[in-house]
Order: C-alpha cells, then structure tokens, then sequence
C-alpha cells in the first residue's frame, strides 16, 4: 500500500499517535517556560500588531527594524521604561515575543498535521477524533486569548493585564493538559485494546483544582511583579504579613490586584498545594504507582526551594523562570497520578 493511500478499514495506531501527543505537550511546555521569560524581561509588548500568517516573517533590513522600533515607541511602556532604549535593545526584547510567536505557530501546525495525517491513514482511535478536534480549536482560542492579552498593554496600560496573564497562562496549561491526559490514555489503550479512557476522580480533581489554583496566583505574582515587594522568607520583611498591606480600599480586589496580598497569599497557598499532590500520590502508591510518586515527591522538594530561591534573588530571571517550568512538570506529575488512580477506577 502507497504511504499516501487511505486504508479501506480503520487501522488505530494509539501508540504511535501518542507518541505525538506528548511531543506536542513538551513543545507547550517550551512555549509556557519561554512565555515566562518574555513576561519577566518585559518583551511581550515589542510587537504590537497581530499578524497571524505575515508574522511569521521577522523585520528583514534596517528599514523594516526601525519601523517596528517605532510602533514600540508609540506605546505606554516605552515612554514610561525604555526612554533609553536603542535599537539593538529592542532587537533583544523583539526576540523573546517573536520566539513565543513563533512557537505558538509551530504547535499549531504539528498538531494541525498529525491530525491530519492520522484522519487520512485512519489511524486515530475511535473515540478520540472529537478530543483531538477539541484540542485544537482550544489551540485557536489560545491565540485569541494571546492577542487579547497583549492588546491590554499597547494603550493605557505600560503592562499587560495581569488577568488576562492569568487566563492566557490557564488555557495553555489546560492544552497541556488533555494533551498530556489523551497520551496516556492512548498508551492504555495500545496495551489493552478493550481498555476505557480514564476518568477523573474526586481525589485527582481536587488536586489539580488547588494546584491550579497555585499557579494563577504565579501569573498574577508575575504580572503585577508582586515577587519584588519582598526580597525576605518566611517573614515578609520584619513581619509575616507587613502592617498596611491590606489596602481597604480595594476591598475584596486586594486578592488579585494587591501585589503584598498576592504575594502572601501565594506563599502560604504553596503548602495547601504541596499537601494535595502529596495526598494524591500516596492514594496512587497505595494503588501499585511508582513513577508519578517519586516524581512528585521531588517536584515538590524543588519547587518549594525554587519559591524561596526566587523571593532571596530578587527575582533573578534564571531561577524564576526554573521556578515556573518546574511548575508544569509538577502539574505534569499530578496529572500522571490522577491518571493512574482513573485507570485503577475502570480496570
């Protein structure tokens, strides 16, 4: 049979689609831990026009480099952060957005692909059509979301909406997600043909539902640069919780627009967090897991000095940006767990 035939009968290759699957959520994570560099050296505002296929192109010759520079110019930031940049340096802020663009366009492609590819070798097994197709059109949402949140900033604002942060950094993690959750039920499936997907139970959701939880409150420490109020741990200065943090007149927006209370709140969520993942991987131990187990017992460990390391540094970039990869691999870990106790559930 030509490789460019289409079979007469269905011919599921869940281990090889699969395979693909998790190549894909590793380029998310690319995409998240790069989007997080860009977001802490400040360059998510250097392009400031949404050009899905044109964009593809990076400014060519010094004409095409200046008239970027000068769009960048016409924004809040600049006026209010870069007065004294020149053009060499916008090159270097231009480039983390570009990258993250550029990634963005890649997933979008693979994924476009492979779905493709499989429709036509009619290798995706049933059932599985729809998530991919669901998968994708979230992958779109994503870039809408992306423009959106960059929009925020090219106005009044010299930032972007730290909510919108939040809700652009959610989505794509949500992609990693099923991503991730239809890879492993895909390698289920290719060891046991009569295998069901696995659901998520109330352990499993609980779990994830707080570390999410976690993670928002990262994006909306990195939007609103909260991680700078207090270079100090476990006190917040002199104090566990500095007199005049709480400002009264945000009322309840102290939560998500007062970087003192994010910051805080962010700290000590961190343990409520660290004890449901831990939870849920002595419910999967308990269930005959290994590799998740031990994978979140590190994660954990490590993600918890890397919070610390992160306040002590000043926020220096390097550990910051360690710190919230190592929070995809944590999320990572956790949706392993939940896996392996949903595949318990149905076997």
């Amino acid at each position: 049979m030509s490789l460019f035939s289409r079979p007469e009968q269905p011919a599921p290759r869940a281990r090889a689609l699969s395979h693909w699957l998790l190549l894909i959520a590793a380029l998310v994570f690319a995409i998240v831990v790069v989007g997080g560099i860009t977001r802490l050296t400040e360059s998510g505002l250097s392009i400031t026009e949404w050009k899905p296929i044109r964009g593809i192109i990076p400014p060519l010759d010094q004409a095409e480099w200046q008239a970027e520079f000068d769009n960048y110019k016409r924004i809040p930031q600049y006026a209010a952060f870069n007065l004294h940049m020149d053009l060499a340096g916008f090159k270097a802020i231009y480039f983390w957005e570009y990258l993250h663009r550029l990634l963005a366009r890649g997933i979008g492609a693979v994924l476009a692909v492979v779905m493709a590819v499989a429709w036509w070798r009619r290798a995706i097994p049933w059932g599985y059509g729809r998530r991919m197709i669901g998968i994708f059109l979230l992958g779109g949402l994503q870039g809408v979301i992306g423009w959106w949140m960059v929009y925020s900033g090219l106005s009044v604002r010299t930032e972007v909406s730290h909510i919108r942060l939040a809700i652009h950094l959610t989505a794509a993690l949500l992609i990693f997600s099923a991503l991730l959750w239809t890879a492993l039920d895909l390698r289920r499936l290719h060891r046991d043909p009569s295998a069901r997907p696995a659901p998520l139970t109330g352990l499993g959701l609980a779990a994830l539902l707080i570390l999410a939880v976690q993670i928002i409150l990262g994006a909306f420490v990195a939007g609103l640069r909260a991680g700078y109020a207090f270079a100090s741990w476990p006190h917040m200065g002199e104090q566990w919780f500095p007199s005049g943090g709480w400002n009264p007149a945000l009322g309840l927006a102290n939560l998500y627009d007062n970087p003192i209370v994010v910051q805080f709140i962010h700290r000590w969520w961190a343990w409520i967090a660290a004890f449901a993942v831990l939870a849920l991987a002595r419910a999967a131990r308990n269930r005959g897991a290994t590799g998740p187990v031990h994978a979140i017992a590190a994660l954990v460990i490590l993600q918890i000095l890397l919070g610390i390391a992160t306040l002590m540094t000043g926020v220096q970039i390097g550990i910051a940006v360690a710190h919230q990869a190592v929070a995809v691999l944590l999320l990572a870990a956790t949706l392993w767990a939940a896996h392996w106790l949903g595949s318990r559930k149905v076997s």
